[in-house]
């Protein structure tokens, strides 16, 4: 094999390796779920618009014919919708569940009507399904910037997972240089400020390790 094929492949891999390690960080909520029979502070939003955004770049990957985007988005998509069931089945307030669940939905089935039925050329249909998959993973990547304001005022990190930090730089960067070596902007663009937000989030947690915590409310008490 020739040494750009082996790049690719490892490249290929490590994208897999990756998004799957993120997404597989969920796993710790649903044992928390199914341990305490409640949602308690897990929140319900981000596995809904992660499954969302799983069956748009599915949809773009099967239309590009991409293999490493159809196996990361297709288990990705089974993973976060086995989060939602499980969230739906403890939460108390299953009526706001479902309609949230509902109302995105609508939406991802408007979007399929209009890429399939009413953009028939296929270059074009791949070009908007790239640039809507691309927003939607920057505004997903951009929204954890809200929680920042609170954490340097509180001066704890608690709210963040340091692994999903690791997961999401590592998965962020792979997919960034696997688009650059594709030459799809619709892969690197988006990747981009998921590689800003979690260095800044690591920063966070060199200013504010567990320990400062730790003192910083044992202060406040």
């Amino acid at each position: 094999m020739e040494a750009g094929g082996v790049a690719d492949s490892f490249l290929s891999g490590a994208c897999v390796l990756f998004t799957l390690g993120m997404f597989s960080t969920g796993l710790s909520d649903l044992r928390h779920m199914q341990r305490t029979r409640s949602v308690d502070s897990i929140q319900f939003l981000p596995f809904l618009t992660t499954d969302v955004n799983n069956l748009g770049w599915l949809s773009y990957g099967v239309l590009k014919g991409d293999g490493t985007l159809i196996i990361v988005n297709t288990v990705g998509a089974v993973l976060q919708t086995l989060y939602i069931l499980a969230y739906l089945h403890y939460s108390p307030q299953k009526h706001a569940v479902l309609l949230q669940t509902a109302a995105l939905l609508g939406v991802l089935l408007l979007g399929y009507g209009y890429f399939w039925l009413l953009v028939p050329d296929l270059e074009a249909r791949l070009q908007q399904l790239g640039l809507f998959c691309s927003v939607f993973t920057i505004s997903m990547y951009l929204s954890p910037l809200a929680d920042l304001a609170k954490i340097i005022q509180t001066k704890s990190t608690q709210r963040l997972s340091f692994s999903l930090t690791i997961a999401t730089l590592l998965s962020s960067t792979s997919w960034s240089i696997y688009g650059f070596r594709l030459r799809d902007p619709y892969i690197t663009v988006p990747n981009l400020p998921g590689i800003l937000t979690s260095l800044i989030r690591l920063g966070l947690f060199c200013k504010y390790p567990p320990e400062h915590d730790r003192k910083y409310r044992l202060l406040q008490t």
